[in-house]
């Protein structure tokens, strides 16, 4: 998948098995939209669904911004979904890709941007780049993805802070929380995305999926769950000499042959 014209709001592009998916807002601090957060699902679910890419990179536009947040405009006036910004659209979509996501934060990650940076399976940020929640500063709040998710990355009391005081945190200070993977110099950020991508990418494909699966079933419950066995175990069951063997018998109104059980 090329460079996608149907898309307004976001960039994508294949570099050999790494697809990066570029925020492309910049001149309003890569903030998503309603309309970014959909096309950022719909981006997401075309790459689970090709062989191509192995490893999907997410950054922001320019030098200075990740992602600063969301915007409610678009919204329909209600409380119910179609008021309702469409930020776990997003967080859905990476969580179900069967690839590593990487998250490449060009700059300030704050608000939704950070929490969206912590969904991401691994986080590599240039020393420049700054990290902050300040939803209780301005009236919202993150108390799903953020909440969880931080307190996974950090300790149930270094989250409540990060939540409850609003630091702002130096991406060298991220590191030592345990909120970003790598830090890496402004100068070279790139190449070094590229290589860390690039390192990952070597892995075996079903490998990686078994893995990220395995650490989405802890919070997903029955939906976690079915990623492994739905989407990893049951196809390679489909291939066995009992699920051929218990078929054929079922068609053919016969009793099973034993014999090919648990092979």
């Amino acid at each position: 998948m090329q460079s996608e014209p149907l898309f307004t709001t976001i960039l994508y592009r294949e570099e050999g098995p790494v697809g990066v998916l570029t925020l492309n807002r910049p001149d309003d601090g890569n903030m998503f939209t309603p309309t970014m957060c959909r096309e950022i699902r719909d981006c997401i679910e075309r790459v689970r669904n090709e062989t191509r890419t192995r490893v999907l990179v997410l950054t922001g536009a320019g030098d200075r911004f990740f992602c600063i947040g969301g915007r409610k405009d678009e919204l329909e006036d209600t409380n119910l979904y179609p008021g309702v910004v469409p930020t776990l659209e997003m967080y859905e979509a990476i969580d179900r890709l069967q690839k590593p996501v990487i998250a490449a934060v060009n700059g300030f990650a704050v608000g939704g941007g950070n929490v969206l940076q912590m969904v991401c399976d691994m986080t590599i940020a240039k020393a420049s780049a700054v990290f902050r929640q300040v939803g209780p500063m301005m009236g919202s709040f993150d108390a799903g993805y953020g909440t969880w998710y931080l307190e996974d990355l950090v300790g149930k009391k270094k989250a409540k802070e990060i939540w409850f005081c609003n630091p702002k945190m130096s991406a060298q200070q991220a590191l030592e929380l345990g909120l970003c993977n790598r830090v890496v110099p402004d100068e070279t950020f790139w190449a070094e995305v590229m290589a860390f991508a690039g390192e990952v990418a070597e892995r075996g494909s079903y490998a990686l999926a078994g893995i990220k699966a395995s650490f989405n079933a802890r919070h997903q419950g029955v939906v976690g769950l079915s990623r492994v066995t739905h989407d990893l175990v049951l196809p390679l069951y489909y291939q066995t000499a009992e699920a051929k063997e218990l078929g054929a018998a079922f068609n053919g109104r016969r009793k099973p042959d034993p014999s090919t059980f648990g092979h």
